[in-house]
């Protein structure tokens, strides 16, 4: 009995060291699943700030360039207008001033045209002129205190435009002669009303009309001679601009 009692309850070395081993791989495994586990969570957390950050660095991108888009069409906008230019203006009324302007612009068409020495064109420009001239003077007869001083020189500007109209010549030399008439009523006409922002400049050739001289209107500062055309076409200086 003794012997089968000693048998149950002494534990041989081999066992024990079995278990000793056992308890500390599970130790082992266990300190290692831990760190396993601590490592991806300090990973995860590391990446989700990643995510952050990049994601706020591309909202400030975004939120940046939308600014500079909205500055730039700022900057366009005050640009242009400040680039935008002036309407013309007058003593007159802004319908007689805008009547006006279209008189200025049938005469530059007759002055083109002697640049050109295109009779048949000048022909064309002086009829337009004449009657661009007769609506105006309705135009300023209802403006009692400027309409008075300038229609003398409208008259003039009409009936040298039909005078010129008239005017049998081919050569297109006698029809000059009447532009000039034209040319020194428009611009008295001009002073009288006191238009600005209009671009216009008087110009004058010395050795027009056997060096008499003569003066034209232009609406660009480089001379095209309309007395000589494609003879002396850069014969000629600016004296006046009323601008």
């Amino acid at each position: 009995m003794t012997s089968c009692g000693n048998a149950s309850t002494d534990v041989s070395p081999s066992f024990s060291v079995g278990i000793k081993f056992e308890i500390e791989l599970s130790k082992s495994e266990i300190s290692s699943t831990h760190q396993i586990t601590e490592s991806s969570f300090t990973f995860a957390q590391t990446f989700i700030m990643r995510l952050f950050l990049a994601a706020t660095f591309l909202l400030s991108l975004g939120i940046t360039s939308c600014s500079n888009d909205g500055a730039k069409t700022e900057s366009t906008t005050t640009t242009a207008e400040q680039a935008a230019p002036a309407a013309p203006q007058s003593k007159l009324s802004d319908s007689a001033t805008a009547q006006l302007m279209n008189v200025v612009t049938d005469y530059y068409q007759l002055k083109d045209a002697f640049v050109a020495t295109d009779a048949a064109k000048a022909d064309e420009a002086a009829k337009k002129l004449a009657q661009s001239t007769e609506k105006m003077k309705t135009a300023v007869k209802g403006d009692s205190s400027v309409g008075a001083n300038v229609l003398p020189y409208l008259d003039t500007v009409s009936m040298s435009s039909e005078k010129l109209l008239a005017e049998q010549d081919p050569t297109i030399e006698k029809k000059r002669a009447h532009f000039e008439k034209v040319s020194d009523a428009m611009y008295v006409l001009l002073k009288n009303v006191e238009l600005k922002n209009a671009g216009v400049y008087r110009q004058f050739c010395p050795m027009a009309f056997d060096d008499k001289g003569a003066y034209w209107l232009s609406n660009e500062n480089e001379i095209r001679n309309p007395y000589f055309g494609k003879k002396m076409l850069e014969c000629g200086e600016v004296t006046d601009s009323l601008k």
